[in-house]
């Protein structure tokens, strides 16, 4: 759960994001005094409380599929997503509109049609006077001064309107000048920004969604190890992870991902973390199709930071025996292929030291055999570092969604040694997979979910 302190964080920034949302999509597209300023001002304020209110409210509702989590994250997260769009899209016109901006005042001061300053002008000869009499009246110097004498055959005829928005003065003198040129024009661009910005980012998280809420990709990896034989090549091991059941994401998603896991005929199944965003008694159901896993030497299971997110990590490490998927809490099993041996080992995730649990590497490889190759699951990828230090072979791991949105894979990187698929950390083979479910905005850009069938390989690629 958030904090206080968080909330008001978490306001604040969404507060200064909307002042700059409502100056390009409302001021910049809007006439002042208009109903549609006034509707865009609403819709920027509802917004600037809903975007940073979903993620406060979220998880204290229920996010089973009959709960009532759903009626606020589904449209509360989608939200967030254009939002994050918007806000690149705006951020990237930017220049353009602004060069765009001074090139049309340029070319207005060229010409000498920049906007003139309100003059009062007396709308007939009589007002003059009697404008002048008033003055006189009021203790100023008067000075008659008799309009010219035009006949009215030659002065055009300016009908005026109530909606004109013209101003008059006493008498009936104009002191409100029609808008100029520019700001007709800023009025233009101002719309076709923001029309250009909304088209990208409902585009974007449009296409986004249909990612995410799709099938699963199948990515078939080879895996060329040192210590793998020829006995052992060939094994065959199915990675998951961030599965992330909650309001957005059920039972149905679970059975998708059991049965596109059982049509790979793997060998082993491995989740790596982040199975569910809540409580294993509001969500256990939903990760009871997980018992029809098929393998052919058994399922397992490591736990994600989400798993430390609310109470009772135990009752889930019982509910994934109770679906006949074995926990590696700081532990390793043998795996025994063709007649020849490979250590299975799995960590709690680094989370857990925040509640005096937490991964124990040493003492879950104390004692093994070190010519066995050893594969490691642990959801987070920095863990390899510490992997690398043991003699670790390879290491299964979640965590990052592959940045799953488009451009925050770049800040992902930055976090992690692999965002997606295969890499190395020291002389520690590192396998990342980007996970099947999705955290926040059901949006993924740029960052496909998958299933990985990883098949074990000896050096010379036997």
């Amino acid at each position: 759960m958030l904090g206080i302190g968080m909330w008001v964080l978490m306001l604040a920034g969404s507060g200064v994001i909307h002042i700059y949302l409502w100056r390009r999509l409302v001021r910049d597209t809007t006439r002042p005094g208009t109903l549609g300023r006034r509707l865009g001002t609403v819709a920027v304020v509802v917004s600037a409380v809903a975007a940073p209110g979903t993620r406060i409210v979220t998880p204290m509702l229920d996010p089973s599929d009959d709960g009532g989590g759903r009626w606020v994250a589904w449209p509360g997260y989608t939200l967030i997503g254009v939002l994050l769009y918007l806000l690149l899209a705006l951020a990237v016109l930017e220049v353009p509109r602004v060069l765009v901006l001074r090139r049309l005042r340029r070319a207005e001061q060229a010409t000498g049609r920049e906007p003139a300053e309100p003059v009062a002008v007396a709308a007939d000869p009589a007002s003059a006077e009697l404008a002048a009499t008033e003055l006189a009246g009021a203790g100023a110097p008067m000075t008659r001064v008799r309009a010219a004498q035009v006949p009215a055959s030659d002065v055009p005829a300016t009908p005026r309107t109530a909606g004109d928005g013209a101003a008059s003065a006493p008498g009936g003198a104009s002191t409100a000048p029609a808008a100029g040129p520019l700001m007709g024009r800023r009025l233009l661009i101002g719309r076709a920004v923001g029309a250009l910005a909304g088209a990208t980012a409902l585009g974007t998280v449009g296409h986004g969604m249909s990612v995410a809420l799709g099938d699963p990709r199948i990515k078939r990896v080879p895996i060329p190890l040192s210590k793998v034989n020829e006995r052992l090549a060939g094994l065959r091991i199915a990675v998951v992870s961030d599965i992330h059941l909650g309001p957005m994401l059920g039972r149905a998603h679970t059975e998708r991902v059991v049965r596109m896991i059982n049509g790979l005929q793997a060998d082993l199944v491995t989740i790596v973390g982040d199975l569910a965003d809540g409580t294993a008694a509001q969500l256990g159901p939903a990760v009871r199709p997980l018992r029809n896993l098929e393998s052919r030497y058994g399922s397992f299971f490591v736990t994600g930071n989400h798993e430390y997110l609310y109470d009772g990590v135990e009752d889930w490490l019982d509910e994934m025996r109770a679906v006949d998927v074995r926990p590696l809490v700081n532990e390793r099993v043998e795996i025994e292929h063709n007649g020849a041996f490979l250590d299975l080992a799995g960590v709690e995730d680094l989370a857990g030291e925040e509640t005096g649990r937490g991964p124990d590497l040493e003492g879950t490889l104390s004692g093994r055999d070190t010519s066995r190759p050893v594969v490691l699951l642990a959801h987070q990828p920095v863990f390899a570092e510490e992997a690398a230090r043991h003699g670790v072979d390879l290491q299964l791991s979640g965590h990052t969604h592959g940045g799953q949105m488009f451009p925050l894979n770049a800040v992902t990187a930055m976090a992690n040694p692999v965002t997606a698929g295969l890499g190395t950390v020291d002389d520690t083979t590192l396998y990342v997979t980007s996970g099947v479910g999705f955290f926040g905005p059901p949006v993924r850009v740029g960052a496909p979910a998958d299933i990985s069938l990883l098949e074990l390989r000896t050096r010379s690629g036997g």
